[in-house]
């Protein structure tokens, strides 16, 4: 097929899955487009690369970064901090329930007072900032969690389908060949073949959990449509994790998808120790087989050596080269100078991150930081499972995401900023408070003496917790 009809008949098609997953019962807020426009981003490439205007990569580019990326993001951040002012209860409610995460944030903006290059932190830690904001325009929707499947919908819909297209029909786009050999990797609409599975893993997921939910709904017709069109989509995720050959993602997929299976037991719902356990067991597993050496038939199972594809070496010059350990080097700060024109010269691949999301906190915020990371973790899991005991179906996707989290940043770096991993951890663990019912004073009840009639104005301004 010649690519130009490729394009539109998969144009159509991803209308078709927008159509088949209607919800007339909900209207989105148009704000939503906001954070999908920045998970877009996000999931793909900067504007920049996408109109092949970036400049070369290099040491000291990086260092510059893009203006037209910073436009664009900027203006997606100001879009986003007016459609906040404008709920300004909502919002200063949400932020007093989140306390951890915004010391975290607090955090890494004073710690770009004592990096090698603190103009460029504090660019990069108001970029990070832009993901918290997507989150809170997300979360202060008066219908959160229609607005998290919105945002999964809508980015997924769009990420998968045309990753699919690049790869079959513009391999200019889709396709890389590694050098020397020139043994062809496929990208999608990203980068590189582990930010592809990446996207595969978050909208895997999210399809697997809106199937999941279709099927036990029971509402006879209305199923038909949104089954099709997450079926599709779930079968276009496999297909990019066959030729994506993401080990990590793929690990995390099949563990996290096994997890929210399972907790479809109904038995389980009503024992929240025996999902305690298949979360440590979840962990432990991942844990093991990757660096304790328990299980490393695992890892050789799913292609890769005892090494990790040469992270191991990798991880200990880094460590080599950390700086303060305590505070470490600031705000995204260690991929800066010449630590970063030093890894250049070594590795022909030219690494940006540590693969280990952990060990990429140490370097960048030191012990205080990965300290801080933990406890957001653990008061995370401790929202997400009172989100899973008081609403099991919205629950178990939030614990789905965290489970991804803490297993793909043993391997990867998914604790940064624009990342989806973390970007739908934050949903995850976020806690959103209930609002108050206020007493309306402009209700009118006519009384009778043989009935009561309470003629109740509509209400569009009470959210629930997202579960």
């Amino acid at each position: 097929m010649p690519p130009h009809i490729a394009t539109v008949a998969y144009c159509i098609a991803i209308l078709g899955l927008f159509w088949l997953d209607r919800d007339e019962g909900y209207k989105a807020s148009k704000a939503l487009w906001i954070p999908v426009v920045w998970m877009l981003i996000a999931g793909s490439r900067m504007v920049s690369e996408w109109l092949q205007v970036a400049p070369a990569t290099t040491v000291d580019q990086y260092l510059e970064g893009s203006p037209l990326d910073r436009l664009v993001l900027g203006g997606l951040l100001a879009a986003g901090l007016i459609v906040l002012v404008s709920r300004g209860r909502k919002v200063v409610a949400l932020l007093r329930a989140n306390g951890p995460i915004l010391v975290f944030f607090f955090y890494c903006a004073v710690s770009t007072l004592w990096s090698d290059f603190p103009d460029v932190a504090f660019k990069r830690w108001i970029k990070a900032l832009g993901d918290l904001v997507m989150v809170l325009v997300v979360l202060t929707d008066m219908d959160p969690s229609a607005a998290v499947k919105r945002l999964l919908d809508r980015a997924g819909f769009l990420l998968i389908p045309f990753s699919v297209l690049l790869i079959k029909y513009y391999p200019d786009w889709g396709r890389g060949y590694l050098p020397w050999v020139w043994t062809p990797y496929y990208t999608g609409v990203t980068t590189n073949k582990n930010l592809l599975g990446m996207i595969s893993l978050i909208f895997g997921l999210g399809s697997a959990w809106r199937i999941f939910e279709e099927l036990r709904s029971g509402n006879g017709k209305r199923r038909a449509g949104p089954l099709i069109a997450h079926g599709a989509l779930f079968a276009m995720v496999l297909w990019l994790f066959w030729v994506a050959n993401s080990v990590t993602s793929l690990a995390c997929f099949l563990l996290a998808g096994g997890l929210m299976a399972v907790t479809h037991l109904r038995g389980l719902v009503r024992k929240p120790f025996f999902v305690h356990l298949l979360v440590a067991a979840v962990l432990a597993v991942s844990f093991s087989a990757l660096f304790l050496d328990i299980g490393a038939g695992l890892v050789k199972d799913l292609g890769r050596d005892e090494t990790l594809s040469g992270r191991t070496a990798l991880w200990n010059r880094l460590l080599d080269m950390a700086g303060n350990p305590l505070f470490g080097t600031g705000f995204e700060s260690f991929w800066l100078g010449d630590r970063l024109h030093k890894l250049w010269n070594v590795y022909w691949w030219h690494p940006n991150e540590a693969h280990n999301g952990y060990l990429e906190v140490f370097l960048n915020l030191g012990w205080t930081g990965v300290a801080l990371l933990g406890v957001v973790m653990l008061t995370g899991y401790r929202n997400v499972i009172a989100a899973f005991r008081q609403d099991p179906d919205g629950g178990r996707v939030k614990l789905t995401y965290f489970v991804v989290a803490a297993t793909y940043n043993f391997t990867e770096a998914g604790f940064r900023m624009m990342d989806p991993v973390w970007i739908f951890f934050l949903m995850a663990i976020a806690v959103v408070p209930k609002a108050p019912i206020r007493e309306d004073t402009n209700i009118r009840a006519q009384v009778s003496s043989d009935q009561y009639c309470v003629d109740l104005p509509a209400r569009t301004d009470i959210y629930e917790e997202v579960v």
